[in-house]
């Protein structure tokens, strides 16, 4: 029985790899990451259609175990890490550096990003009540709360975090021909002149 039991394991570990890192390739590879579909991720993995839907519930669920599975390091390096993102940094500078590292990883992840976005925009408030944008806006707030004036921190991480939206950055990139260095040069800047700001006008 024990070894029936290790070997289901086994086999449902080896399902889920396969399902994600299947539905990573698609989602990063389509022209329109919203086209994906569960049946689309469950014959590039090799595994029946139901099998995906009992290991992550729906559509939404899958896109939500790729993105924790990548972000799991940058996570790590945010709460726990060095300098700069580090919780040792100061906040002025965590701050920037917090955004920047975030805009990066949402450029390399964007076909996951856009889909993420796209599927949360039906339900009200869906993507700002995910668990991944609550706990970047606590961290947010938390570090803005030793800069700006109290109770302006929550606004405030809000506003930082829609620069980083992915849909902001494609547009910045597609229509209006920002580089990618460009557009962070652009982030710091402002970043820099709202942190000055607000040092001036709340120390």
């Amino acid at each position: 029985m024990a070894d029936l039991e290790r070997a289901e394991r086994s086999d449902a570990l080896r399902n889920r790899r396969a399902i994600l890192a299947a539905a990573s390739h698609l989602f990063d590879t389509a022209s329109d990451p919203f086209l994906i579909t569960m049946d689309d991720v469950a014959a590039a993995a090799n595994v029946g259609k139901g099998t995906v839907f009992r290991r992550f519930g729906d559509r939404s669920g899958l896109l939500r175990a790729v993105l924790d599975d990548r972000i799991a390091a940058l996570v790590d390096q945010i709460e726990h890490g060095p300098a700069p993102l580090g919780p040792s940094t100061p906040p002025r500078e965590r701050i920037v550096a917090a955004l920047m590292a975030t805009i990066d990883f949402k450029v390399s992840n964007r076909g996951l990003f856009r889909a993420i976005e796209q599927d949360a925009r039906p339900a009200v408030g869906g993507f700002l009540k995910s668990e991944n944008y609550r706990w970047a806006h606590t961290l947010l707030s938390r570090t803005l709360a030793e800069i700006v004036a109290p109770g302006e921190a929550g606004f405030c991480a809000h506003a930082l975090l829609s620069l980083a939206r992915v849909d902001l950055i494609d547009h910045m990139m597609a229509q209006d021909g920002y580089t990618l260095s460009e557009l962070k040069g652009h982030v710091r800047n402002y970043l820099d002149r709202l942190i000055q700001s607000s040092g001036e006008a709340w120390s």
